[in-house]
């Protein structure tokens, strides 16, 4: 799958679960997978086999033709990509106050997808720490952060950058009393 085709299928999940009124764990009892891995798959934070994403399509009661239809891709756009601010596409995650996140390009090379996206962090937002199935890479444009790790925390400010293994158990905190902004990379190992 080429582009952001796997994020769209994950927003695809959760906008469907949700217009539905079925509950995570629902979907996971019919998928025979667990409550956590949906959540995950929902939150972007890992990819889905191919019998898994079937089996999820299933459990939300869904044709694989009607969740398909719509799907499609940016390469045909040639070996350049712009991306205007006003078509950064705005996605939440799991229990997370005051986080807002747009994301602005997705691609899959060779053995790997690429998320870019931004992120607004309000002073007071706060989500329980989170894994993710990627490597990580985070640039503070304005504001000051703290990353927090199971055995440390990490203070930056504008102009600074960290890089780390997702699967660290993590999460950002605005220290500050304005808004801060990061740009994020993720960088997802794709599995064959």
């Amino acid at each position: 799958m080429e582009d952001n085709t796997l994020f769209k299928i994950s927003y695809k999940i959760k906008e469907i679960r949700k217009e539905k009124g079925i509950t995570i764990q629902e979907v996971a009892d019919k998928a025979g997978v667990s409550k956590g891995l949906i959540s995950q798959i929902e939150n972007n934070r890992t990819i889905p086999s191919l019998l898994v994403l079937i089996n999820i399509i299933n459990a939300l009661d869904v044709d694989l033709n009607e969740f398909f239809k719509d799907f499609n891709s940016d390469l045909d756009a040639g070996p350049i990509v712009v991306r205007k601010k006003d078509s950064y596409t705005a996605f939440e995650k799991e229990h997370a106050i005051g986080f807002h996140y747009k994301r602005i390009f997705t691609s899959a090379m060779d053995s790997s997808t690429m998320d870019i996206v931004l992120l607004e962090l309000q002073p007071d937002a706060q989500r329980p720490m989170v894994e993710t199935e990627a490597y990580e890479y985070k640039y503070i444009i304005s504001g000051e952060v703290e990353y927090v790790f199971q055995d440390q925390t990490i203070r930056l400010e504008e102009g600074d950058s960290i890089f780390f293994n997702g699967r660290l158990s993590h999460t950002p905190r605005n220290v500050g009393k304005e808004k801060a902004f990061m740009l994020i990379v993720y960088f997802f190992e794709n599995k064959r």
